[in-house]
Formats: structure tokens, C-alpha cells, sequence
């Protein structure tokens, strides 16, 4: 038998980087002095949950963690705990990665606002200072953001993309409250390939423009005793994009709900709904860049509800699931069914962008406003951007 040379056999045996993956660690500690440097007195954080996408684990009673990570998304992630907040809640993949927590009030009672679509061009600010002035007005404790932030990346060049998200990234800025934004099919740049010349391999293409200017496109954080969960629950095949959310980040939800307490209510929020009544203001079509149809591996199925969402509600009814928060039909709906189990409402709110009209009917532009006390969650109150 022919006989390998042993460096050959050694480098046989070697583990590949694709098996071995990055170790990813680091140290999530209370910053007292706000400095963003972890000093001799500022210690570590016990029990936080930090992520690669993929995998979820628990700092030790040190603040330390350590990920194996396999997963290639490209950032790690803490879920800010009860009490706690950071402006760099994410960081892209390095040797070490430390997470620095200021404190904050714990609050039995807050408020948050859902928004949702809102397009932004320069053509749209006028909107955003519409949006900004509630949000002075009622000062609520956060913001979620559904997807749809920009005017358009799909079929447009990389110069315009990029201004669209410079756009919104400077709008953010301007507001007094955190806001957490997911993205919406208008977000992934370029995959309708014959309007935007834009190439496949372009190294934007696809979700990699929203990774570039808003990092991970699913996450979670903790607030007031909720459980909130960004979701990206926007596919693409090809040319057209459709409403999925992917095996890897299924994963990831199991994992991440796996580290919240059975009783802790889960507040998810995506672009895309799970159910819709909007189905019923549009047509069935399988052809045009606004079609309600689409083939998923060759099965059709409706483009505008995510098509897998039985399995996602799956996960998420492992915990107290109140209220699941999208957008993308332009129009505020409030939607549940008489069930066996929990009773969840599935609820969209206005574009922030402009009114809606369908039909004889005008569905305004506006923002949902949320209270929540003790853990329980009020029913959420509509108001319009634009007075009557």
C-alpha cells in the first residue's frame, strides 16, 4: 500500500476552520462610570445571555462567556438583562469581545411605541418629524421599528441604497429614546436583479447592506419583565423576496428562549405579519414585482404572511405570548382567534410614510402606543400622524 507523507497525514487530521469555528468570548460587566472600560471595581455580569445567531449561552458568576462559534453570521450579540443598557448591545467577531452594561431604573410600569414602514427619503423627513414629535410628546421608555426603514433597496443602485440607509441612520440619531429597528423587504439591496443591475456578487447584495449599516437583523433584549424578540422574518429566492424566517434563525429563537423563564412574556416583532387581513385587500397574482403568490422551492404560497409561521409559533408559545407586532400592509389591524391555548393578538400598525387608501376607505399613517404594568400588557392605542 502506498505510504502518505506524514505532513500530509497531519494535515489530514487537522481540524478544518469550517469544523472548528472561532472561539468567541469575552466579559459583560457593569460599567459604573459610564466610561465604556472595564475598571479594577466594575464587576462582571452572572446570567446574561449573549449570541453568536446561532448559539445562545449564559455568562458564568465572572461575567465571562465563551461561544464556540460555527454559525459565520458575523456578530455577537447581548440580550440586555433586566436593569441594564448599552448603545453597543452588538459587535462584530473578534478575539475578544467585551459588552460594558450601564445600570438603569427597573420599571413594574413603561411604555413603548410600535412604528413600522417607514421609507425614508428626503422626500419623507417631513414624516420622521411627525413620528419624532409624538415620541417627545409621550415619552415613551423605547421605540420597535417593523422593517421597511428605507424608501427602497431592491431595485435601485448601490449609490442610491446607501443614501437611503445614511438617511435613516442620521434620523436615528435625532430621537431621545432608544430605537430598535428589524428589517423589511425593502431593506435587502439588489436581489431584483433586472431593475437594480446589481450583481450577485456584489458584496452588499442581499441582507449584507442592512448588516453593514444596522448589524444583526434578529435579536432580543429585556425590559419591564417582557421578553422582547426582533425577528427578520423576510426570505428571498432569486429575484423576489417572500415572508419565511430560516432554519438558522429558528435555531436561534429556541435557543434564545430556552435562557428566558417559562413565565416570562414574550413580545416578538418583525416586518412581515404571521396572519393578515390585509391578504384579503389584494388580489392573488403570481406575476409582477407587487405579486401576492410565490413559489418557495417550487410550493406556492402566499408572498405578504410568513409562509412557515405555524412553526415559529410553535417556539414562541413556549412562553406567555401577549402580542406579536408587525407592519408591512400599511394599515393598523388587530387580529386573534378563539383557540385552545393562549389567546395572542397579532397586530400591525399604520405606515409611518403615508395613508393607505383602499377603496372608498383611507387607513391613516400613525403609530401604536403601548402600556404595560406589572408585566401585563394594556391594549394598544392607535394615534394618527397627521390631525383630522
Amino acid at each position: 500500500m502506498r505510504m502518505l507523507p506524514l505532513i500530509l497525514i497531519l494535515l489530514y487530521m487537522q481540524p478544518t476552520r469550517a469544523q472548528t469555528g472561532q472561539v468567541v468570548q469575552g466579559i459583560v460587566y457593569h460599567d459604573k462610570n459610564k466610561n465604556g472600560q472595564r475598571d479594577k471595581d466594575e464587576a462582571g455580569l452572572a446570567g446574561v445571555a449573549v449570541s453568536d445567531q446561532v448559539q445562545v449561552v449564559l455568562t458564568d458568576s465572572k461575567g465571562h462567556y465563551e461561544i464556540q462559534s460555527r454559525g459565520n453570521q458575523g456578530f455577537v450579540i447581548v440580550s440586555l438583562p433586566e436593569g441594564y443598557f448599552t448603545k453597543i448591545w452588538w459587535q462584530k467577531i473578534s478575539t475578544t469581545n467585551d459588552f460594558a452594561l450601564v445600570a438603569v431604573p427597573v420599571k413594574s410600569s413603561f411604555t413603548f411605541i410600535h412604528a413600522s414602514d417607514t421609507h425614508i427619503s428626503e422626500k419623507s423627513l417631513d414624516r420622521m418629524e411627525k413620528l419624532r414629535a409624538i415620541v417627545n410628546q409621550l415619552q415613551p421608555d423605547f421605540i420597535l421599528v417593523t422593517g421597511d426603514l428605507v424608501k427602497d433597496a431592491l431595485r435601485v443602485s448601490e449609490k442610491e441604497a446607501t443614501g437611503y440607509y445614511d438617511l435613516y441612520l442620521r434620523e436615528l440619531t435625532k430621537f431621545t429614546v432608544p430605537v430598535w429597528s428589524v428589517p423589511g423587504n425593502h431593506e435587502i439591496f439588489g436581489i431584483e436583479r433586472h431593475l437594480s443591475l446589481v450583481s450577485k456578487t456584489h458584496p452588499l447584495y442581499g441582507k449584507k447592506m442592512y448588516h453593514q449599516y444596522l448589524g444583526p437583523n434578529y435579536y432580543s433584549f429585556n425590559f419591564g419583565g417582557l421578553h422582547f424578540i426582533g425577528l427578520d422574518n423576510v426570505d428571498f429566492e432569486d429575484l423576489w423576496y417572500y415572508g419565511h424566517i430560516d432554519s438558522v434563525q429558528l435555531k436561534w429563537l429556541k435557543a434564545d428562549l430556552a435562557q428566558v423563564p417559562a413565565t416570562t412574556p414574550v413580545i416578538p416583532f418583525g416586518h412581515i405579519p404571521f396572519y393578515s387581513g390585509g391578504l384579503s385587500m389584494n388580489s392573488f397574482t403570481e406575476e409582477g414585482p407587487s405579486r401576492t403568490l410565490e413559489r418557495e422551492s417550487g410550493k406556492l404560497q402566499f408572498r405578504h404572511v410568513v409562509s412557515n409561521a405555524g412553526e415559529v409559533m410553535d417556539l414562541l408559545q413556549s412562553h406567555p405570548l401577549p402580542l406579536v407586532l408587525t407592519g408591512h400592509y400599511h394599515a393598523r389591524q388587530v387580529f386573534w382567534y378563539e383557540s385552545s391555548g393562549q389567546k395572542t393578538r397579532y397586530e400591525q400598525t399604520g405606515a409611518v410614510v403615508e395613508a393607505n387608501r383602499h377603496g372608498d376607505e383611507l387607513l391613516p399613517s400613525g403609530v401604536t402606543l403601548y402600556k404595560v404594568t406589572n408585566g401585563k400588557l394594556e391594549e394598544g392605542q392607535f394615534i394618527p400622524l397627521d390631525k383630522k
